[in-house]
């Protein structure tokens, strides 16, 4: 009789199966990882699992043949972090098919049929880099598995929510990345996945425990609960998110069955907030510790033990019997035949097969065009060839933008900014542009249109007239001082076509030419009266140009990481025309034709020395053999110009005028926290020859290398979604002010001028 109760419970001990059930929670949720470490050290078997939202995503990597180890080293990286924050990896972010900085800052994407209804975003995170990350992770498990999830390492449920059905969707088969991304589509953060004519967001919304449906798939022996969610408090007045989520939502219960032998873990991970994955590693140990605070109880109730060195053995055994994940095939679907031909033509693959980490960088750099706004990626297994093709399920972007921006300042350069962008998507990509900038110191209004063709070679075509004018007459005091400055007032109208081609990812090459006229009105003396004319220099040109360009900025202002580098040549040409006003010496008109070319180079490299510091270099260097105008003002006012601050880009400061010259700038940035910079910065700016004026009025050189002078700036800066409010405090060597002080909101960016 003895014997035969030691075999019974013997048999219980080796037939007994364990399911886990792991809750939702957001970033709470990470601290189930630890709970698998503690398992799994206690030799603790799990048999099946069943996960929503968060949990469903460690549920699912745990499944699909992942140790909690190699689990945890993808919450801790820095890949995670991007998907959290849906951050594309920047390298491969396409330079060619980006536009010129500009000081928007909002921009709203619309449909002009539909201008409300469709136009509100329904994110917050681009799940770009989340999408390709999942399909990486999940693929060949799921081919191995025949789409089964009862095939996997471990059999497997997830839990999303049917909106329109009211109530959850259970995964059972599929591809394992969709249904995890479906269960993690948290209303506002993430957009919800389409499947199988169904609208799935986040399975927290109807069931985020779901041990139901752990006893009904699977009906185990023994429950194992990890739960740190709760259900939705009663939602504040003030918040509409909270209001939507609750209406949406329904109660969770957070328990499981009486009648089911079971165990509850209740990680403390409450004061963590919903997205804050910043302390996944505490968030791991914590489901670590209270998971063995209930060991002893977890063995009691598992009689039945996995060896770890077993486990291991049969985990490496499952891997490698999966088939790697090389593709060699891409097809896109979604969108009409042109549209996603486009897409198609866009991807360059120059092998007959590729690894999933070697197509990714044209994944993002397509992704990252604005006229997609999806591509959706799932992986399908040719079983002849035991190779992957690349379903992209695309989403054409919205046919019009509009962007708000400018700049708010403490000195009369206050500016407003509209830009209006119209794309039509077929074979080749038709992008109609516009923008205009409205201000005391500049007044710009710009239209054109941009042709993208993405043949073997990929390459852009642009074409723009723009009316552009400056008024450094109007900006130059500031709220504080009442000074007279010099009378000057630029007025530059040209056309500008241009043609661009890439280089790799970040760096493109840009061909282009102007016809257009600029007009200079100017007194050569600040003693004049409001009767007094002014002097008039106008100068029709045509230039040709050429300019690589490579850039890896993280900010268009106050950039703290990556780099520029431009280098570049022009030919222009044109006929000046100066007509002497009543304050001027020389009394005679003057007509004539000038031609030279200038080269330019700039380099700009910010260096991570820590989390908080950065440290930054400048270099900007400019050879011409320009001519001079008829007079002094004329040739300073035609001269390129040194502006490394914002705000010197709105000053007109003859001694950083000079046809060629060197400098070079140190930039130290101290982070503190996240978004907040106090910047240090230095220059030091030598002209080869300064241009100086006679009694006469006309322009001569200095001597060869003679002046040196230096620019200083501290600045407080924070950066915020709609963009930067920074204090300045600069001081500029030689100049009639040495010290200026300056407050902006926004942007201090303005379009460039013809000839530059």
């Amino acid at each position: 009789m003895i014997l035969l109760i030691i075999v019974g419970f013997s048999r219980v001990g080796f037939t007994q199966k364990v399911g886990l059930v792991l809750s939702g929670g957001g970033a709470s949720a990470v601290s189930h990882i630890g709970v698998l470490k503690a398992l799994e050290e206690n030799n603790i078997p799990v048999d099946y699992i069943t996960g929503t939202s968060m949990g469903a995503l460690v549920g699912g990597l745990y499944a699909a043949g992942y140790s909690p180890e190699e689990i945890e080293k993808v919450f801790l990286s820095q890949q995670f972090k991007d998907w959290a924050e849906g951050n594309l990896d920047d390298k491969y972010v396409y330079y060619l098919r980006e536009k010129n900085d500009n000081p928007s800052m909002i921009t709203f994407k619309l449909e002009l049929d539909k201008l409300l209804e469709t136009s509100i975003p329904t994110n917050l995170t681009s799940p770009t880099a989340l999408d390709y990350g999942l399909m990486k992770y999940f693929a060949p498990s799921t081919a191995a598995a025949e789409n089964n999830f009862d095939k996997l390492f471990i059999p497997f449920r997830c839990v999303a929510s049917d909106i329109v059905a009211k109530k959850p969707y259970v995964f059972k088969e599929g591809k394992l990345a969709t249904a995890v991304r479906a269960s993690m589509s948290y209303p506002f953060y993430l957009t919800p996945v389409s499947h199988q004519d169904k609208l799935l967001f986040d399975g927290g919304l109807y069931n985020n425990f779901p041990a139901d449906v752990m006893i009904d798939d699977f009906n185990p022996d023994y429950i194992i609960g990890s739960n740190v969610s709760s259900n939705f408090e009663i939602p504040d007045e003030d918040n509409i998110v909270s209001q939507i989520k609750r209406m949406a939502a329904d109660n969770t219960e957070y328990s499981i069955p009486e009648n089911v032998p079971s165990i509850l873990i209740e990680p403390e991970a409450s004061d963590f907030s919903l997205f804050d994955f910043d302390e996944n590693k505490k968030l791991i140990e914590i489901g670590y510790n209270a998971t063995l605070k209930q060991i002893n109880q977890i063995k009691k109730g598992v009689q039945r033990r996995i060896i770890q060195e077993d486990l291991n053995t049969k985990r490496v055994s499952y891997k490698n019997n999966l088939p790697a994940l090389v593709f060699d095939g891409v097809s896109v679907e979604g969108m009409k035949s042109s549209q996603n031909a486009y897409v198609m033509k866009s991807i360059r693959i120059k092998k007959d097969s590729v690894t999933a980490n070697e197509i990714e960088p044209e994944y993002i750099k397509v992704s990252s065009d604005d006229k997609i706004k999806r591509l959706f990626p799932e992986a399908e297994l040719n079983k002849a060839t035991q190779k992957f093709t690349l379903k992209l399920k695309a989403k054409k972007g919205k046919d019009l933008f509009v962007s708000f921006g400018g700049v708010f300042s403490s000195r009369p350069i206050n500016e407003a900014y509209i830009g209006l962008q119209y794309n039509i998507l077929g074979k080749t990509a038709v992008s109609l542009l516009a923008e205009s900038y409205f201000g005391k110191l500049h007044n710009s209004v710009t239209g054109g249109f941009r042709l993208d063709f993405p043949f073997t070679i990929p390459f852009y075509w642009k074409n723009t007239f723009t009316i552009d004018g400056w008024d450094y007459f109007k900006s130059t005091s500031t709220f504080f001082e009442d000074t007279k400055p010099s009378f000057l007032v630029i007025n530059d109208q040209y056309f500008k076509s241009e043609l661009a081609f890439p280089v790799a990812y970040k760096g493109k090459i840009v061909i282009d030419g102007t016809v257009g006229e600029i007009e200079n009105n100017y007194y050569q003396t600040k003693q004049f009266l409001s009767t007094d004319t002014t002097d008039k220099t106008m100068f029709r040109n045509y230039s040709i140009g050429a300019a690589f360009e490579r850039s890896s900025l993280d900010l268009k202002q106050y950039p703290t990481k990556g780099s520029f580098f431009s280098v570049g040549g022009r030919y222009i040409k044109g006929d000046e025309k100066t007509r002497p006003g009543s304050t001027s010496i020389i009394k005679n008109d003057f007509d004539t034709i000038l031609d030279w070319v200038q080269f330019k180079i700039k380099y700009d490299n910010y260096l991570n020395v820590s989390e908080k510091i950065s440290f930054g270099v400048f270099g900007e260097g400019v050879y011409s053999n320009q001519p001079f105008f008829k007079n002094y003002t004329a040739s300073l006012l035609s001269a390129p110009a040194f502006e490394p601050l914002p705000e010197s880009k709105t000053l007109f400061q003859e001694s950083f005028r000079a046809h060629s010259y060197i400098a070079v700038g140190i930039k130290n940035i101290y982070k503190p926290f996240n978004n907040f910079q106090f910047r240090l910065e230095g220059y030091v700016y030598k002209p080869h020859q300064e241009i100086k004026q006679n009694i006469q009025n006309e322009a001569f050189y200095g001597r060869v290398w003679k002046e040196t002078q230096f620019i200083f700036s501290a600045s407080t800066v924070y950066i915020t979604p709609l963009g930067p409010i920074a204090f300045n405090a600069n001081y500029y060597d030689k100049f009639d002010e040495h010290w200026s002080f300056m407050f902006h909101f926004g942007y201090v960016i303005f379009n460039k001028k013809s000839l530059e």
